[in-house]
């Protein structure tokens, strides 16, 4: 068993929410120490970390992030090194992203590249959103890289794929909390109350008009209520609905329009059902859009490794807060292929951990490779 799968495990025992890292900022701040620090730099932000390793004759600054929280989903793996932290568990793979980042910067400290390098092992990522605050942050502004690198497991591959296209990889995102407040009552007599059993069902249904009757249809968008948690008994009227959901689309104006939309349905359900509303959008992910010139160099160096199995993918629903860093800076996101049974999120994930290395040695690899242009 390599160094860096013994350190994927020991991290996916520690899972944290977000910015609730502390152990796994400790554990890895106690690695990167232990490596030669002759020509690196360590700085935290909150619990996060940057790391500069300076190059030998630097033209410009690579990065590289990883992410580090975990999620609130109870573990189903029965796996020797299973989540130790109940209601926690690394179900997304940023385990293994932690373990190819460090294995990435031992490389470098012992060998470093002509440019310089700084690895980011960003925060919350699942929530509430680390990206945005931690690029606004000194401490990033000060080591601003000029070109940036991440990857992000993808269970429907197997280990040795990279997958990746230019352009949009991931959608934009947007939470959605809502309340809906009427007048509870007896059930008895639903005419003394204002329903929000009724109020709430009414509006789950209008909102399937978003994606059918306001988005172009060329463009893609998804409008879900993942929780609705409305009334107490069953001979009791509700007098309030709270629903939970998220919108995705694949435009920034789509994004817009959604969001109006949906704050003019409730304007109508309050009108409707003489009933109070509020809506909190929440934290929102940016679309990860590649760099299409970066994105080209990248694949012609994958398809070229004999050990690569290179995929053109399409782009995904699924939301990423890298996509907010690669809005400043050109680079690209990729799926490192780990061949999982279950998907992401899924409290059955079980990666595939050939995967770390097959990362770690592409990543060498291309770092070395940029230096060399």
């Amino acid at each position: 068993m390599s160094q860096f799968t013994v350190i994927r495990r020991d991290l996916h025992q520690i899972p944290e929410l977000g910015f609730q890292e502390f152990k796994t900022q400790a554990y890895l701040l106690e690695y990167l120490r232990s490596l030669p620090q002759k020509r690196m730099e360590i700085k935290t932000w909150r619990t996060g970390i940057l790391v500069k390793i300076n190059g030998l004759n630097p033209s410009k600054t690579i990065g590289w992030r990883t992410d580090i929280d975990g999620l609130p989903i109870i573990e189903q793996t029965d796996l020797p090194f299973a989540s130790t932290h109940e209601g926690r568990m690394h179900a997304c793979g940023h385990d293994l992203h932690m373990s190819i980042a460090l294995g990435v910067v031992t490389h470098f400290a012992s060998n470093p590249a002509d440019d310089n390098l700084v690895f980011i092992f960003q925060p919350a990522e699942e929530g509430p959103g680390g990206a945005e605050p931690m690029m606004a942050s000194a401490e990033f502004r000060e080591w601003m890289p000029d070109e940036i690198y991440a990857l992000h497991i993808a269970p429907e591959h197997p280990a040795g794929t990279i997958a990746t296209k230019p352009g949009l990889l991931f959608a934009n995102t947007s939470e959605l909390f809502i309340d809906i407040r009427g007048k509870g009552g007896h059930a008895a007599y639903p005419h003394e109350t204002k329903d929000m059993v009724v109020a709430a069902s009414y509006f789950v249904t209008q909102l399937q008009s978003i994606v059918s009757r306001n988005v172009d249809p060329l463009d893609s968008a998804v409008v879900t209520i993942g929780k609705m948690t409305v009334g107490t008994v069953q001979n009791v009227i509700a007098d309030h609905a709270r629903l939970e959901g998220t919108i995705r689309t694949l435009s920034p104006e789509a994004m817009n329009k959604a969001k109006v939309r949906v704050q003019s349905l409730l304007k109508g359900i309050e009108t409707a059902f003489d009933c109070e509303t509020d809506i909190d959008c929440g934290s929102g992910y940016y679309q990860v859009f590649n760099d299409p010139e970066v994105t080209g160099r990248f694949v012609q160096f994958a398809t070229q490794q004999p050990d690569i199995q290179f995929v053109k993918s399409r782009e995904a629903m699924t939301g990423e807060d890298f996509g907010f860093m690669l809005k400043e800076i050109p680079g690209l996101m990729f799926w490192l292929g780990v061949g999982s049974e279950y998907g992401l999120h899924h409290a059955k994930l079980k990666p595939d951990e050939k995967a770390i290395e097959t990362g770690i040695s592409f990543i060498i690899r291309y770092f070395t490779h940029l230096g060399r242009r």
